[in-house]
């Protein structure tokens, strides 16, 4: 049986990544254990995702391996090795989402935005993405942009929505 190695993933190294933007976030991370998630979290909220650059710092600065920081960020769903858009729009897919036709929802913003699920618009305003379950079963169909939760939605109406948002 043979194994194939996986590649490591592939993150954007966009030279473009202000560092300095995170220098007053590390310093609370020095010497203290456990608070990876926390720190990456913070990280993001700054760039919308995980660029290169930066978790290259926090190895420099934290003495964490780059590839212990490539593990936690791949492990969760939450983090984001590309550019993300100004906002993202999850399309619940749960039980209840998934029997009202949230396939066509997906399917119809997929469409209107020219993207693909996990894929951002070009004009980086919107991420599209399916996710598993947004909590609120009695809106089905629903979908988050930003934090706002919209719901009882068709394909037509979740277009709309977006056009309409911001």
């Amino acid at each position: 049986m043979r194994i194939q190695r996986i590649s490591q993933p592939t993150v954007s190294s966009t030279p473009q990544v202000d560092v300095s933007l995170i220098e007053n976030i590390i310093p609370k991370y020095k010497g203290k254990k456990g608070g990876l998630i926390t720190l990456l979290q913070e990280i993001q909220a700054v760039y919308t995702y995980l660029p290169k650059a930066a978790l290259l710092r926090v190895e420099e600065e934290l003495n964490y391996n780059l590839s212990e920081l490539y593990a936690v960020a791949t492990f969760y769903a939450q983090f984001k090795l590309k550019p993300s858009g100004k906002y993202s729009i999850k399309v619940c897919k749960g039980t209840a989402c998934h029997v009202q036709n949230a396939n066509a929802i997906m399917n119809a913003l997929s469409e209107h935005l020219h993207v693909k699920d996990g894929e951002t618009t070009e004009d980086g305003k919107f991420t599209l993405e399916a996710v598993s379950c947004l909590g609120c079963c009695s809106l089905a169909p629903a979908i988050m942009i930003g934090e706002e939760t919209f719901g009882k939605l068709t394909g037509d109406t979740a277009v709309k929505t977006v056009i309409n948002f911001n």
